[in-house]
């Protein structure tokens, strides 16, 4: 992801955060939140195709968020960014910080990738319903409709699901997220968003299990995310995107 997405994102999420509460300030329940969320996923993809075609470029990015509305997580996300919960399992329900048994990893998103059937079938389905003019320039020619073994776009794109990625939009990439909620307990601990980059090299209980030390040493959310990826970008030598934010749940 380019310079010029990155500041085009920290731009338009204000807005998209705007909308969201607009929508919000007559409905306030859980319905309405995940409409709020399709449209504002919906409008920012809106916005970078125009902006990109203006520009003449093609860059895209995929997204992880959290929303909490009093006690109720909504967690979206689209490509292949990931949302990780880490839950006590110990019935006394310890702060991070002094708990000192391990904590549970739970994933909270799923990968959008044609490799994984779910969208490999949505995106032969939509490929099998386009006009084969569409792909007369493309440089593959999806093997008749078909996608790549490698789950690859176009043997290029990896993710199925983004913002932008305007060249991909004719095969199949789309910008809904999948929306996920609960309700929270004494049990959640903190969570883990994290772009691709950060889990190429930190598994989910990994990178539950690093925070947690640097939450027992009293670190802050903010220090231990930059702890992470600096562990993920100097000792662990991860070459892609590695982005993170960890947010944690003070329970009475």
């Amino acid at each position: 992801m380019t310079d010029m997405v990155v500041a085009w994102l920290l731009n338009l999420h204000r807005k998209i955060y705007i909308q969201m509460l607009f929508q919000l300030a007559y409905h306030m329940d859980i319905k309405a939140a995940k409409r709020a969320i399709l449209e504002g996923f919906r409008r920012t993809d809106e916005s970078l195709l125009q902006e990109s075609t203006k520009g003449n470029w093609q860059d895209g990015a995929t997204a992880v968020c959290l929303w909490i509305l009093g006690q109720t997580v909504l967690v979206a996300n689209l490509g292949d960014a990931k949302a990780v919960l880490a839950r006590s399992s110990n019935e006394s329900h310890q702060s991070t910080s002094e708990a000192g048994s391990a904590l549970k990893a739970i994933l909270l998103t799923r990968e959008h990738k044609a490799i994984y059937p779910q969208e490999r079938a949505r995106i032969q389905k939509h490929l099998l319903a386009t006009p084969k003019w569409i792909f007369a320039n493309s440089l593959s020619t999806m093997a008749g409709g078909s996608v790549g073994a490698n789950g690859r776009l176009q043997g290029r794109l990896e993710v199925s699901r983004a913002f932008g990625d305007r060249q991909f939009k004719k095969v199949g990439v789309i910008a809904t997220p999948d929306i996920h909620s609960f309700e929270l307990t004494e049990k959640e601990q903190f969570i883990i968003l994290g772009c691709d980059g950060l889990w190429g090299v930190f598994g989910p209980s990994d990178a539950v299990d690093f925070v947690q030390k640097q939450l027992k040493e009293k670190s802050s959310a903010t220090m231990a995310a930059r702890r992470l990826v600096r562990e993920a970008v100097r000792e662990r030598r991860c070459k892609d995107n590695c982005t993170a934010i960890v947010i944690v749940f003070r329970h009475n």
